[in-house]
């Protein structure tokens, strides 16, 4: 079964950037679709990119917000995945997760692993 495990997040000042990453473990993910997703304070889980196993992207809901500063690359070689943060703000302090779908396309109903979830703070 498929684990993931994020890295990467911390403390930030504005205008600054944050490489996560998600490592698999376990199983191979280059049949699965791997995706970002972050949760405000007091709101549930909300999509932001995804890349399905062929390697199309797809723009999540929260996109719009993140839209030029935010990039997701995957590397199947090494099994781990990124969300590359340029130009943060304050209103993406979140938790960051990680995800993937087994049925390798990107469908935010569709992720079945999820890793535990990482902290960014974006404050100077």
């Amino acid at each position: 079964q498929l684990r993931l495990v994020e890295s990467g997040g911390g403390l930030v000042r504005p205008g600054g950037s944050l490489r996560l990453s998600c490592a698999a473990s376990e199983v191979p993910m280059n049949d699965y679709a791997v995706a970002w997703f972050r949760r405000f304070p007091g709101k549930g889980r909300e999509g932001i990119l995804c890349i399905s196993a062929s390697g199309q992207m797809t723009e999540f809901d929260d996109y719009d917000s993140v839209k030029g500063r935010f990039t997701i690359s995957r590397d199947d070689a090494e099994n781990v995945f990124y969300l590359q943060m340029n130009n943060l703000k304050s209103d993406d302090t979140a938790v960051y997760f990680c995800a993937a779908a087994i049925s390798g396309r990107c469908t935010t109903y569709g992720m079945g692993y999820w890793g535990q979830g990482t902290p960014v703070t974006v404050s100077s």
